[in-house]
C-alpha cells in the first residue's frame, strides 16, 4: 500500500503535536522582567535534566498541598494528589545541618531580607558577622526571590525553603540546613504553597 504525499503532510502536524506536552521546559526558566528585582533567563542547557521542574508520578500517603523534601535525593515534591506531584531539584544542608520530620509554613515572603541565625554567627563568625545587621531583599540576597519559613508548635525552626543566588548549589549538600531552590522554581512553589501548609522533610 502506498501513502500519498498529501496524506503524509496532513498527518505530520498531528504526529508532531503528540510529542509536545504543556509549556516547554525553557519557557519555565525564561526572563521575569516584572519581578521587583527582574530575573534573567536561565538557559535550559545550564540545568541538569533531572533537576528541572516537572510534573511526575508520585505515590504518597500525604494529602494534596503537602511539600515533601527528599533530602538524600535532593528533590522536593509538591503533592497534587491522585498519584501526581510537581518535582523540583533542590540544594540541601550539609551533614549535621538539617531539619527532619514534620513542620508547617508559618509565613511566606517575597524577596525577603536575610539575617544570619545565632548558630551561623557562632559557628562561622568570620564569614557571617559582617551580615549581622541583615541583608535587604534582592538579587544578591542569599534567600533569593521567595522564602517559606518553617514552624513547629508556633515556633520558628530557623529553617527555610528559599531561592538562591548560587544556582550551582542545586543538587548539592552545602547549605546551612535550609532547602535551596532555583529562583524560578521557588516562585512557582510559592504560588502553590499556603501558610499553614504541611511540610515533611525526609532524611536518610
Amino acid at each position: 500500500m502506498t501513502i500519498s504525499r498529501r496524506s503524509l503532510l496532513i498527518g505530520l502536524p498531528l504526529l508532531l503535536a503528540g510529542c509536545q506536552t504543556g509549556p516547554s521546559q525553557q519557557s519555565m526558566y525564561d526572563a521575569r522582567p516584572g519581578e521587583p528585582h527582574p530575573l534573567k533567563k536561565v538557559p535550559i542547557d545550564k540545568i541538569k535534566p533531572e533537576l528541572r521542574r516537572q510534573e511526575v508520578a508520585y505515590e504518597t500517603s500525604q494529602p494534596a498541598g503537602t511539600i515533601v523534601v527528599d533530602t538524600p535525593a535532593r528533590r522536593l515534591y509538591y503533592v497534587l494528589g491522585e498519584g501526581r506531584a510537581i518535582r523540583y531539584g533542590v540544594g540541601v544542608g550539609r551533614n549535621g545541618y538539617a531539619l527532619a520530620g514534620v513542620a508547617y509554613i508559618g509565613r511566606r515572603a517575597e524577596w525577603p531580607s536575610w539575617t544570619p541565625s545565632p548558630n551561623m554567627l557562632r559557628t562561622n563568625p568570620e564569614k557571617n558577622m559582617k551580615y549581622a545587621g541583615g541583608v535587604p531583599g534582592g538579587i544578591n540576597n542569599p534567600l533569593g526571590a521567595r522564602a517559606l519559613y518553617l514552624y513547629r508548635g508556633g515556633n520558628d525552626t530557623m529553617f527555610r525553603i528559599h531561592g538562591t543566588n548560587q544556582p550551582q548549589s542545586i543538587g548539592q549538600a552545602m547549605s546551612s540546613g535550609c532547602i535551596r531552590m532555583m529562583n524560578h522554581d521557588v516562585i512557582d512553589l510559592y504560588e502553590r504553597a499556603k501558610v499553614g501548609g504541611r511540610v515533611v522533610v525526609l532524611q536518610a
